[in-house]
């Protein structure tokens, strides 16, 4: 999907899909990506395919995302940006199996002037409605 809906005025959405990439390239050994995408206390909200709501701290996750190895790719669906904080809804599909991916909602605030990721919360594609990815 090369159409991004992009809500208001995004000047530093090129910047914002940026770490947002990073996210995902951390899943094929980029711990050191993951750390630069996340801010330190960013959490996670995940629900899986049976309704079940996962959280955890994000950063206890990374040794295990980066060691997957998992063959995934972004969609980015829409980004908003209002000066410091900006949001993107982000299909994470799975590239061997598009039934096994998920639906991001991902929150970002400018730190210091860098933007990194504060939350993610997701949802299985099977759950996301219009949203999931096309076969």
């Amino acid at each position: 999907m090369t159409n991004i809906t992009v809500v208001g005025d995004a000047p530093e959405i090129d910047e914002i899909k940026r770490v947002v990439q990073l996210y995902v390239d951390g899943f094929q050994g980029g711990m050191e990506k993951l750390q630069e995408a996340f801010h330190k206390e960013a959490w996670i909200f995940a629900l899986d395919a049976e309704g079940a709501v996962a959280t955890d701290l994000i950063s206890d996750r990374f040794e295990r995302w980066a060691n997957s190895q998992r063959a995934v790719k972004s969609r980015f669906i829409a980004i908003t940006q209002a000066g410091e904080v900006a949001s993107v809804l982000l299909g994470f599909d799975n590239s061997e199996n598009l039934e096994d991916s998920w639906v991001d909602v991902i929150a970002l605030l400018k730190v210091q002037g860098t933007w990194k990721i504060t939350n993610k919360t997701a949802a299985h594609s099977s759950r996301a409605a219009w949203a999931r990815p096309n076969a």
